[in-house]
């Protein structure tokens, strides 16, 4: 998995390195190409230049197809990884976790990463489809240009990359609720999980037969989108610089999307670097969580915060064992789940030190940066390009620790 990550942001860098991926009279010196190649592959968002007008179309199209191989790469390794957890696992631990699983087939590799493919062409093209008609519908952009800019971002946020063709990311589109209900969709489907979606989709009524993941994470999912908007809501309610001067239905549609793009996203609707202390501190929190396992989102993933709140409340109950949902949950799992936790805070308290050493910057936008890198998240205060090339290149290291580190530590840790 190292090496495939590895090999494609090599790859992607020199593709962006050449004459032919800027603007003429632009160019692209080999760590800017690095960080972006990283920042793509692992559907992060974080930029030092401006996508619009730095990189030209072939330069946009490396950036989305680096996109698209590190989103679908990344959740086909993430279910190739639990067949091989689920064929190492003895006789019964199998059965149990084929019928937890909903899965009758998982021996077949071929079979999943079709089922996988399938997933993202259907919801990809869909996004595709609907987010051209809405730009032709609010833009006064040509049906070519909508359709490449409704085929860009339908990739980038089912990736939940947060890469976007506008100068201001999605700043223009802060009053257009259908664009932004469009956008928020993919990012959830995309972040929730292929397991998750496969269940939603063979027993989309049926609490009872739902997995115990599913259940989980779509609770802890909805849990943190409805807490996220509120909280946010609250915070920035009346603050003129981000939109607290929007009519009110335009202020709770920024308000929820806001509380959606932190699942690892990257979009964003106004400038963070305008934004209240608190909403900071919110957005932090809720990047650091992330998505769902076996999603191209990244943070602790979700399950790993809703069982550590199952821990606990078990703790406060003085319950002997932890459950959820009327299950006991192994022992195991919950140490893994708080050494994947703890791992993740320290990582984000150790990038913040680095990043704070490096430049003489504000501890709460060094600590969002780091958390944003970490997470695979890509919003910004507007520090990125700021940084020193030390900053950045500790920016790009934290990228690839987020990206693979809660895959193959979590792996691990099970095998």
């Amino acid at each position: 998995m190292v090496a495939a990550f590895l090999v494609a942001a090599s790859i992607g860098t020199a593709l962006l390195a050449l004459p032919v991926a800027t603007e003429e009279g632009v160019s692209a010196g080999w760590s800017t190409a690095s960080f972006t190649a990283v920042s793509a592959i692992s559907v992060t968002g974080l930029v030092v230049v401006d996508t619009s007008s730095h990189w030209s179309a072939f330069g946009e199209l490396t950036i989305l197809a680096l996109i698209q191989i590190g989103g679908f790469g990344i959740t086909t390794m993430a279910s190739l990884l639990g067949i091989l957890m689920f064929r190492r696992m003895g006789l019964r631990s199998r059965m149990s976790t084929q019928v937890e699983l909903s899965e009758l087939d998982l021996g077949s590799m071929r079979s999943l990463l079709g089922k996988v493919a399938l997933f993202f062409v259907v919801v990809e093209t869909t996004g595709f489809v609907l987010l051209t008609v809405a730009t032709l519908a609010t833009t006064d952009a040509s049906v070519g240009e909508s359709a490449w800019i409704g085929l860009f971002h339908s990739i980038s946020a089912f990736n939940n990359a947060g890469f976007s063709t506008y100068e201001d990311n999605l700043v223009g589109f802060a009053t257009d609720p259908p664009v932004l209900a469009i956008l928020a969709l993919l990012v959830v489907v995309g972040s929730i999980g292929f397991p998750v979606v496969l269940d939603l989709v063979r027993h989309p009524t049926r609490w009872a037969w739902w997995s115990l993941h599913t259940r989980i994470t779509v609770t802890a999912t909805a849990v943190l989108l409805v807490g996220g908007a509120l909280a946010i809501g609250a915070f920035e309610w009346t603050n003129p610089d981000t939109f607290g001067e929007l009519p009110v239905r335009d202020r709770l549609t920024n308000a929820a999307f806001a509380s959606v793009t932190p699942r690892t996203a990257g979009f964003n609707t106004f400038d963070y670097g305008d934004a209240t202390q608190p909403t900071l501190l919110a957005t932090i929190a809720l990047m650091l969580v992330g998505g769902g396992s076996g999603s191209s989102a990244g943070g602790i993933k979700v399950t790993t915060f809703a069982l550590l709140g199952f821990a606990i409340w078990s703790e406060l109950r003085g319950d002997r064992d932890v459950t959820a949902f009327g299950r006991r949950i192994d022992d195991r799992t919950v140490r893994q789940a708080v050494t994947i936790a703890l791992v993740g805070v320290g990582l984000a308290a150790g990038g913040s030190l680095l990043l704070a050493a490096l430049g003489d910057l504000e501890l709460a936008s060094v600590a969002f940066e780091t958390v944003s890198a970490l997470s695979t998240v890509g919003l910004s205060t507007g520090i990125t390009a700021d940084l020193p090339l030390g900053g950045q290149l500790a920016l790009t290291v934290l990228m690839l620790l987020g990206r693979l580190g809660p895959v193959t530590v979590g792996t691990a840790l099970m095998l």
